[in-house]
């Protein structure tokens, strides 16, 4: 992985790349934008975003990609949703997940090379590669609860967010059934946003293990890798949000699922169910995705409770023994997401990052944990160079 970092002053922006890029085959990046000038009003702010990402496909090493993935966090999602930058193809998320460095918005971008983006009905974008489809839902959603009764009486018995879950899960289902997928098969990822995590959690949690138990995920199977956590759209009766990725024309061999169980329990050993992490490979690369991981032990207990700095270590070593499990390490990783659960927290887990990992690309967002215990909790991408001629390329 290669990193760089850009400090447009006139635009009062701070851009952080990590550049993939193997011996022979398409360039990915992910790009990481924080706005600097944090009295601007809004509409400045948004002008400062849309500018930085208009100058950056300019960039040499971006001419020849497409833009695929664009994920604001945001401070107000409400007041926000007008100055949000309309989608020309690519994958869009909003989140309201409050930028710590103060400013109101943040931009995660994700760049390929020699890739077609186009979408589909339902929040679906699709990127093209001539081996693969991969499909990018954003913003999947479900509004009110009033209806709920009026369905059939398994509905009527269901929490509001249980409802919208259910409602927003079998919806994914029906929509990779078009594209030939199941979410056993084919589903790599998800990020599940919930409003008011502390009381909203459970229900989600039931909701989406019925779920899976229905799609025929269980412990004796696998789950998906995940990150559930606190998080707003711009309606204020959606209780959850969903965004997932998924692999038409991907093989089972090509996928593992990461444990690294003398770090980590069984998630379904404390009620939850998703993996811990996912690594898909192909011929020339393999893409590791790592779950929001916290300062947990083996037996699903806290590790450190009310101290930040050694949850903070606890967490990274939770996630480097996931990467060793793909033979990969924090040099591999192209972006990750750092979620506070308390603004005040900020100075501490920055300056941690700026003496262990001062070139990866981050975000640092205020999103309260499911458990209220975990101060701290982490997301990554990676990316490694491998050569498996058992799979297509990229």
């Amino acid at each position: 992985m290669t990193y760089s970092q850009i400090e447009w002053n006139d635009l009062h922006t701070t851009v952080r790349m990590g550049g993939f890029k193997p011996f022979s085959g398409v360039a990915e990046f992910h790009v990481m934008i924080e706005i600097n000038a944090v009295y601007a009003n809004v509409e400045r702010q948004y002008l400062m975003l849309e500018e930085t990402v208009q100058r950056l496909s300019k960039r040499p090493e971006l001419k020849e990609t497409t833009l695929v993935w664009k994920h604001f966090f945001v401070s107000d999602a409400i007041n926000q949703s007008p100055y949000l930058m309309a989608s020309s193809g690519e994958a869009v998320s909003v989140v309201q997940q409050p930028p710590l460095n103060g400013s109101k918005a943040s931009l995660w971008l994700y760049f390929v090379e020699d890739a077609q983006i186009f979408n589909d009905e339902d929040q679906l974008s699709i990127m093209k590669r001539p081996n693969y489809r991969h499909l990018f839902h954003t913003q999947l959603h479900e509004r009110g609860t009033d209806e709920r009764n009026s369905q059939s009486p398994l509905l009527s018995i269901l929490s509001p967010i249980e409802h919208q879950t259910s409602r927003i899960f079998n919806r994914y289902s029906q929509n990779l059934q078009r594209y030939g997928c199941t979410l056993e098969r084919n589903c790599i990822r998800t990020w599940v946003f919930v409003q008011n995590i502390d009381v909203q959690y459970a229900g989600m949690v039931t909701a989406r293990r019925e779920y899976f138990e229905r799609e025929g995920l269980t412990p004796q199977t696998h789950f998906i890798a995940s990150t559930g956590i606190e998080g707003r759209y711009i309606y204020p009766d959606v209780l959850t949000l969903i965004d997932a990725y998924a692999i038409a024309d991907i093989e089972p061999a090509q996928v593992k699922y990461l444990r690294a169980p003398t770090y980590l329990n069984p998630t379904h050993e404390y009620g939850v169910t998703f993996e811990r992490g996912t690594s898909v490979d192909y011929g020339d690369r393999r893409h590791i995705f790592i779950s929001g991981t916290a300062s947990i032990n083996h037996r699903g207990e806290i590790v450190h409770p009310l101290d930040l700095e050694k949850q903070t270590g606890r967490t990274f070593e939770n996630v480097q023994a996931l990467l060793a499990e793909a033979d990969a390490d924090m040099n591999d990783v192209a972006s990750m997401i750092v979620y506070l659960r308390d603004t005040a927290d900020f100075a501490v887990v920055n300056q941690y990052l700026n003496v262990h990992y001062p070139t990866i690309p981050r975000i640092m967002v205020l999103a309260p944990v499911c458990r209220p215990g975990w101060l701290v909790e982490v997301e990554c991408i990676a990316v490694k160079t491998i050569e498996n001629k058992q799979f297509a390329v990229f």
